[in-house]
């Protein structure tokens, strides 16, 4: 008796995880296979650089986006939220009143940091600023803050290199930043 108690704790015991529970199948050449469905894994095959320069400008790129990116997703965000924000208002004067509180809040929480980035980070956060709200840097200021003073930052930007009307092209001259985002989405970068 105690031998078979030992051959039976010993062998293993299935159980369902969910009686009653369907599982997809498939039937092949007469036998049941389970059909299980598992998510695509993303391959990112290593790049593959002509030389130095190319490899040293490629991780310049990478570390600009990366410094970037979270300013841009979070305009997104926050542009979403005050149209929705600033569309409940009727008043003219009441959506003055609370444009002028929304850029005040962005400029105490933001200005030190945006004032510290490059010239090509500016230039590549413009881009994403567009990728992110689907609208450029002058048609959100335009939108926000009116025509004058969208004018008035186009023109002075305009001095530094900067254009608020520049537009993303994930698939023309800002590939590569495309491929970047998505890899760092990813989590590969």
């Amino acid at each position: 008796m105690l031998f078979g108690a030992i051959i039976l704790s010993a062998s293993p015991v299935f159980a369902q995880d969910n009686p009653g529970e369907t599982r997809r199948a498939v039937v092949y050449q007469g036998d049941t296979i389970p059909y299980i469905q598992l998510p695509a894994v993303p391959f990112v095959a290593p790049r593959v650089f002509a030389n130095r320069f190319e490899e040293a400008r490629y991780n310049r790129l990478v570390r600009n986006i990366k410094r970037v990116y979270p300013y841009a997703r979070l305009a997104g965000i926050k542009f979403q939220e005050y149209s929705e924000m600033l569309a409940d208002i009727d008043s003219e004067a009441q959506r003055r009143r609370m444009t002028r509180q929304i850029e005040q809040e962005i400029k105490e929480q933001f200005e030190g940091e945006l004032r510290r980035l490059t010239i090509s980070q500016g230039h590549i956060l413009i881009k994403l600023i567009d990728r992110e709200t689907k609208h450029t840097s002058y048609d959100v200021l335009r939108d926000f803050r009116g025509a004058f003073t969208a004018v008035f930052w186009q023109s002075f930007g305009r001095l530094f290199g900067y254009n608020l009307k520049t537009e993303y092209d994930p698939y023309g001259e800002d590939r590569l930043i495309e491929e970047i985002i998505q890899l760092i989405e990813m989590g590969a970068l």
